[in-house]
């Protein structure tokens, strides 16, 4: 399936100008309705794709961290508001909100209709568009693909949430799980050998939580990685 083989694959994506239903078919419904424990783990590999017009952005996830309703670390945590309503389902939507006063957050909903819970995309590896990516993110393209040159695209939440030009007024409530939206979640049966656990990053509250989970020895991972499972 999709970006299986990354070379042919991401040529393959590249010279398209439709998007082929049999290569990019976005998880379902289902694959979201489920604690965010697991949905996170199995993300993990998974690549989250944007459509714009006959163009393509692709980027295979590398780390995200979970979320619960009652997680005092969590919007959901206060109860359903118009703000947070998406992350009470149904589960598979984005909800996208904006910290620090400089940059959007990119998350997906989880659990049944009406139980708040949620997936942060935090980090992922850039596959295709690293043009469009470069241009929303006000970089230059680095002359070099090496891991290290490309991590400023697309590691780090804020970093990720730009180079797919995600904004809370454009993507927050777009569900996820129809190719119609414009962004979708895909898997291309890509093997993650080895996934870290670790408390997650930047929350004051539950800190201790280890609901960070990471691809091990992905380069493109944000913060800390060198913890064990």
């Amino acid at each position: 399936m999709f970006l299986k083989v990354a070379s042919w694959c991401v040529l393959k994506m590249e010279q398209m100008t439709q998007l082929d239903p049999q290569l990019c078919i976005p998880l379902p419904r289902e694959f979201y309705a489920r604690d965010p424990r697991r949905v996170a783990r199995e993300l993990l590999g998974k690549v989250l794709v944007k459509k714009i017009g006959k163009r393509f952005l692709a980027a295979r996830l590398v780390e995200v961290e979970a979320y619960f309703g009652n997680d005092p670390a969590a919007h959901s945590f206060a109860g359903r508001t118009a703000r947070n309503d998406v992350l009470f389902g149904p589960p598979g939507f984005a909800y996208v909100y904006f910290i620090y006063g400089n940059h959007y957050c990119l998350n997906v909903s989880c659990m049944p209709y009406g139980v708040g819970g949620g997936i942060l995309f935090r980090a992922a590896e850039p596959l295709v568009g690293l043009k469009e990516m470069a241009r929303s993110r006000a970089l230059a393209l680095p002359a070099t693909a090496e891991p290290s040159a490309l991590r400023q695209l697309t590691s780090g939440p804020g970093r990720l949430a730009q180079a797919f030009g995600i904004t809370r007024e454009s993507y927050n409530g777009k569900d996820l799980t129809s190719a119609r939206s414009g962004l979708f979640i895909t898997d291309d049966g890509h093997p993650v050998r080895r996934i870290l656990i670790t408390p997650r990053i930047g929350v004051s509250k539950a800190a201790d939580r280890k609901l960070r989970y990471v691809v091990a020895d992905n380069p493109f991972v944000s913060g800390p990685k060198s913890f064990a499972t």
